[in-house]
């Protein structure tokens, strides 16, 4: 019997194929023919792999060339004016890139994770019609394979919730203009077989709705439900509990109702609702958003105790969210501690667990043949051994950390900065950079020759110290007063630091995407954390010798460092977030004793780690900002603190922020002109802030005058004593030919509104 259901599946390629096409296609050295063709053959594979590890239900229109919120607006026809004389992939990717004339849309993070979805922008003035070509096209791909699939998309209370009003109404008036198109759709997509299973994503079920949007949901799918009689609607939702959708969505016609038991193990309470109603429960019980191996006895015992209430016959053994959020494939791990990998399981060996699950659990041990008994048996053993290896457990650690009682730094941050003015002597309006510069194609290359061994150390760091001379020389002839290294180091934020500490592993090609072509490579933490040896001093020493400028040193927090590692799973996330605080509190103190006077510490994912329920909140701040404060806790009065963060609204975490107690925070407002920045101001936030001035996530070139309306926007604000002057973000993924005319004419724009006041 199978009866497997993946979400949805990974879509950059195996090797990143996706992302080397379309950068190809960006920089004019190929045609979009061949993106087309790159995203066919990706696809095709992918769906043969689910089909062959026995999935049932396989999705098309999970695959997308940069979104699929994005892909959502394209084919409402929610395209913003400053578009709409652009067509077919000109109008795509400037949507989501921008272009010489046009801003891009807005980014953010999805949900509590680390991929970014494009905002949509609606406006009463807007009229939407439908464009179903791309789920059409891809139906037909797969059929023409001989696969019939499910077809994904995003739901559309969930697009709604997730929109922004241009003309600043409420999203939701848009239900009417919007849910016609979806019945459009879906009588499209009726015409396509003779049945259709239509996978409708509302993953912000999740959340806590008031009753606005809770009353939409069952007009909504009492509406689609009645478009065609062949279509078979699963509502899915993952990340957390839904158990008040839950509530409504059985009392629709809905063919099924898709449940993450990860994540939301509160799900369990709405299982005798689900029971009574008769549909059918998509159980998502394996993790889709981490790597560790699926431990089969337990989550059998789940579902046998799920079937307590549904009956077997209407479960469906799901992953838990889409694969989208894990690597590819262990295939490619050859370096990597060969018992380590045995706790691992990435997309690929997630759908074999799907299988192994599905035909214990609905045929019995019994029905095993040789080659599945043998992977059972390799699953409990793993898992037993994981349990009670002395690669993760270190007692010196732990002991350190429990009796680690510095809580926080010293001195009332109004005295603190008034302290670090008089020895840092930097003016109002003070410009710098976020930390990295371009990733060029040759330091890329310097470092893989050097972890191959194909260049000495010698040369490896002369390299390195060439091109942070180039970048101190460059930061000082455009103006630039505080200055920062460039960290070309460094292969990725949390992974350059994560390498220096015991207890992080790594993968060579555990890639995930993050945005678009932009992939990272997360690294996990499997054991207890400690810093052998400082990681940063020598670089960061070195640049501050090329220069008589203030040279920063740049960190990750500890909240950042755990949101944007796959985190172990057998102990509290605040206690493994505490023992790398307690490490980089040392960093920070050999740095401040090497004569660096301002440190950053990026907390760029602090947002994104929040619990998507409320009562969940409390505890997570509490722990999240207990650790930040420890990491920085080492730091002397007069040595600055600093911190950064990505894609955040600030209004419902101001507070927190002010309890982190850095003395600069940078944040990213670009997209978003000075609104972001108003909460500040609400509040009466005293310590300084680093707004930024232009978005670094488009290559388009800010313009002086576009600089000098942006910071007189912020000065409407916060006065000029508060503010400091920087880009979004790091600068690693740009190019030079971006980066130097860039930030030359944002001092410039600086230079000229100083004149003004």
């Amino acid at each position: 019997m199978s009866k497997n259901y993946v979400t949805g599946f990974p879509r950059i390629g195996e090797q990143r194929e996706l992302k080397r096409v379309l950068e190809e296609f960006w920089a004019k050295k190929c045609s979009f023919e061949d993106v087309k063709q790159n995203a066919s053959e990706l696809k095709r594979r992918h769906w043969e792999y689910q089909r062959d590890a026995g999935v049932e239900f396989i999705s098309s229109n999970d695959f997308s060339l940069y979104d699929n919120m994005l892909d959502t607006s394209v084919m409402l026809g929610a395209i913003p004016k400053r578009f709409r004389h652009l067509k077919d992939e000109e109008l795509y990717f400037a949507m989501a890139r921008g272009n010489a004339s046009c801003v891009a849309m807005e980014m953010t993070k999805w949900f509590n994770t680390n991929y970014h979805y494009i905002v949509p922008e609606l406006s009463l003035d807007d009229e939407y019609s439908l464009n179903a070509s791309k789920i059409i096209d891809e139906y037909h791909e797969a059929k023409a394979l001989g696969i019939k699939t499910k077809i994904n998309i995003i739901g559309p209370v969930t697009y709604l919730g997730l929109s922004k009003r241009v003309d600043r109404g409420d999203v939701y008036e848009f239900w009417g203009k919007i849910v016609p198109l979806y019945e459009e759709l879906l009588k499209v997509i009726s015409t396509l077989d003779d049945e259709v299973v239509v996978q409708i994503d509302e993953p912000i079920f999740a959340k806590e709705l008031d009753t606005k949007v809770l009353s939409l949901i069952k007009p909504t799918y009492d509406r689609l439900c009645k478009v065609s009689s062949n279509i078979k609607i699963a509502v899915v939702t993952y990340f957390e509990h839904s158990n008040e959708a839950t509530k409504i969505l059985v009392h629709t016609p809905i063919w099924a109702i898709g449940l993450d038991f990860v994540h939301g193990d509160e799900n369990l309470k709405s299982l005798d609702i689900i029971a009574l109603s008769g549909k059918e429960l998509i159980a998502g019980v394996v993790d889709g958003r981490n790597i560790w191996r699926c431990d089969i006895e337990k989550t059998t015992q789940l579902l046998e105790s799920i079937s307590n209430f549904v009956s077997k016959e209407r479960i469906l053994i799901s992953s838990s969210c889409s694969l989208l959020h894990v690597p590819f494939a262990l295939k490619y791990e050859q370096k990597m501690d060969k018992e380590i990998k045995e706790w691992l399981s990435f997309a690929l060996e997630k759908l074999d667990e799907l299988s192994l699950l599905s035909k214990i659990f609905f045929d019995g041990e019994g029905s095993l043949n040789e080659a599945q008994k043998e992977a059972l048996s390799s699953n409990i053993k793993a898992n037993q051994n994981r349990k009670i290896s002395p690669l993760i457990h270190n007692k010196t650690v732990q002991a350190r950390v429990k009796k680690h009682t510095k809580l926080q730094r010293e001195g009332d941050a109004k005295e603190r900065l008034k302290l670090q003015r008089e020895v840092l002597g930097y003016s109002d309006l003070v410009t710098t950079t976020i930390g990295s510069f371009p990733q060029t194609p040759q330091l890329r290359k310097a470092r893989s020759d050097f972890k191959a061994a194909l260049i000495s150390k010698e040369s490896y760091e002369a390299q390195i110290k060439k091109y942070i001379d180039e970048c101190v020389a460059f930061q000082e002839e455009c103006g630039l007063d505080i200055l920062v290294h460039g960290e070309p180091e460094r292969n990725d934020m949390v992974e350059y630091f994560g390498e220096q500490l015991s207890g992080y592993g790594f993968s060579e090609n555990g890639w995930v995407q993050s945005y678009g072509s932009r992939c990272v490579k997360p690294p996990f933490i499997y054991g207890d954390i400690s810093r052998p040896r400082p990681m940063t001093v020598g670089w960061i020493t070195y640049a501050q010798s090329r220069t008589e400028r203030i040279m920063k040193g740049m960190l990750t927090g500890p909240v950042t460092m755990l949101n944007w590692s796959f985190v172990r799973d057998d102990m509290p996330r605040g206690e493994v977030s505490k023992q790398i605080a307690v490490a980089l509190s040392d960093e920070i103190d050999d740095l401040q004793n090497a004569g660096i006077k301002i440190i950053q510490v990026d907390e760029a994912a602090f947002k994104e780690g929040y619990p998507l329920r409320g009562g969940k909140i409390k505890a997570y701040e509490a722990w999240a900002t207990r650790d930040f404060k420890i990491a920085v806790s080492s730091a002397k009065e007069e040595t600055q603190i600093h911190t950064h963060m990505c894609y955040s609204e600030f209004n419902d975490i101001i507070n927190t922020i002010e309890d982190m107690d850095a003395d600069v925070i940078s944040i990213e407002t670009a997209r978003s002109g000075n609104e972001l920045l108003k909460i500040f101001k609400k509040v009466g936030y005293t310590k300084e802030v680093g707004p930024g001035v232009y978005d670094i996530h488009s290559p388009r070139i800010p313009s002086v005058e576009e600089i000098v309306k942006q910071i007189e926007l912020l000065l409407e604000v916060l006065p000029k004593e508060q503010l400091w002057i920087n880009p979004d973000c790091g600068l690693k993924t740009r190019k030079w030919e971006e980066v130097k005319p860039a930030l030359t004419n944002m001092v410039e724009a600086v230079r000229i509104v100083k004149g003004r006041l």
